[in-house]
């Protein structure tokens, strides 16, 4: 989700929290775009990815982490003009009522800005699961083209572009003055072959939502292997989300660093029992 502070609101994460029953409903109802042949290869690739999506949200909803994020506006010549950084105490959970995946985000301050100047910032959250492209409840939504290989940090991916099919369900849309707008977003990930694994995943807008101020979005989430301590095995989980919201007059890019994993229940029982 983004928001400018005090008059934006752009959720990016499908059925997050905050997303209202009017715009779930519009959505569900949505006449739903026929699709081209199937092609094999593709289905095979989406359906080893939509398999670990669906492990990744079952793994990470068991998670609770550190999250720290910059706030920075932009000036001339994308100079920063003013920044602000938070910390938060960050953790996603699943449900599922009737069959229908919602998420839900949950974000409890421990730092706030000492010096917080009365600008019109972007607040932004719900990217870490950015990916829900790819979950078997939204692929109906997108269309896959594969652009080959590529090698990322050392390892081959295979490279993704997904572009929304208009009229279908959205996995963004945009709250402004309490009105909801869905999103055409399209973009490219970056895949494991083996285990369909996400490594990188960019997005933006298909075309420009000017009519309604908004000139240009862009996203970038990094996924990797994360350690938790005390367990020999790690997990697939975000690490950074960069957003960059253009209007006609304003400029901000945001930063979301996500560090310090640990299993939810694991602390829990922990912080009880060192109560005891």
């Amino acid at each position: 989700m983004i928001n400018t502070s005090r008059q934006w609101k752009l959720w990016v994460t499908a059925l997050a929290t905050g997303l209202g029953a009017a715009l779930l409903l519009a959505l569900l109802s949505s006449p739903v775009v026929a699709a081209d042949a199937p092609n094999p290869a593709v289905e095979q690739m989406l359906d080893r990815t939509g398999s670990f999506v669906v492990k990744f949200l079952e793994d990470f909803s068991d998670m609770k982490c550190t999250e720290l994020v910059s706030q920075t506006k932009l000036g001339k010549g994308d100079k920063k003009a003013y920044e602000e950084d938070s910390t938060y105490d960050y953790l996603v959970m699943t449900q599922s009522p009737d069959g229908d995946l919602t998420l839900v985000e949950s974000r409890l301050a421990e730092k706030q800005p000492k010096h917080k100047r009365n600008l019109p910032l972007l607040v932004t959250n719900g990217f870490s699961t950015l990916l829900l492209v790819f979950h078997p409840s939204y692929q109906a939504s997108f269309e896959f083209v594969p652009l080959g290989n590529e090698t990322v940090d050392g390892k081959l991916y295979a490279k993704v572009h997904f572009r929304h099919l208009r009229g279908t369900r959205s996995t963004a849309a945009l709250i402004l003055r309490q009105q909801e707008y869905p999103l055409d977003l399209e973009g490219t990930a970056w895949v494991d072959p083996q285990s369909g694994a996400i490594a990188v995943i960019s997005a933006g807008l298909e075309s420009s939502m000017e009519d309604i101020g908004l000139r240009s979005l862009h996203c970038e989430v990094r996924y990797g292997r994360v350690p938790l301590p005390g367990l020999h095995e790690s997990y697939w989980l975000p690490t950074s989300a960069t957003v960059d919201v253009e209007t006609p007059r304003q400029h901000w890019r945001n930063l979301h660093r996500f560090t310090d994993y640990q299993r939810f229940s694991t602390s829990t029982e922990s912080k009880i029992a060192g109560n005891q």
